[in-house]
């Protein structure tokens, strides 16, 4: 029988809630005794991304600055749950307002954590084959986002390369590519 190692939470105070940054402060109690005064924790909302593959095989990218690392990348789509929303319907959201691109065939790849150490939430991935342009983009007025239509090798070089740098967009592009090598 395994023991059970989940920490007791002491006590707990928000730092800061803003609408992108809410950090918390906890004091936890191990299952051992030891109490840690400080353990901090990023609460976010839950999040989606998606990798789109129109009819004719070609990937809807996007490419944009991430201010985080100063760079511009190319990337698949992706987005936050709305309050309330299924992960589902949130990324078939993003994928249009962001590229203008719906329609095909759904499922949800995987579900990842951007880091289980410090942050509350995963991100839902998914895979929507056979998609089609069906409008121009939507975008929030933060948003400065360029669509690309890709080959398939186009974004395996990326990926393969290291020039997709977003971890929680480089699982699910793995995996994809992982399941197509293997016939699934």
């Amino acid at each position: 029988m395994q023991r059970d190692m989940k920490w007791k939470t002491l006590k707990s105070e928000y730092i800061i809630r803003r609408p992108w940054l809410t950090a918390r402060r906890d004091t936890v109690e191990l299952p051992t005794g030891v109490v840690n005064d400080e353990y901090y924790v990023l609460e976010y909302p839950t999040w989606v991304n998606v990798i789109a593959v129109t009819g004719g095989g070609e990937y809807v990218m996007i490419r944009q600055y991430r201010h985080g690392i100063g760079r511009t990348g190319i990337e698949i789509v992706a987005g936050v749950c709305e309050p309330g929303e299924q992960p589902e319907a949130a990324a078939r959201r993003e994928l249009m307002e962001e590229t203008g691109y719906s329609g095909g065939t759904w499922r949800e790849l995987m579900t990842v954590s951007a880091n289980t150490s410090t942050m509350n939430n995963v991100c839902h991935c998914f895979l929507a084959t056979g998609v089609e342009r069906k409008g121009g983009q939507h975008l929030d007025r933060t948003e400065d986002i360029e669509v690309r239509v890709m080959t398939e090798n186009e974004v395996f070089g990326l990926l393969a390369d290291g020039k997709i740098l977003q971890s929680l967009m480089a699982a699910p592009l793995w995996k994809h590519f992982y399941e197509k090598q293997r016939g699934g």
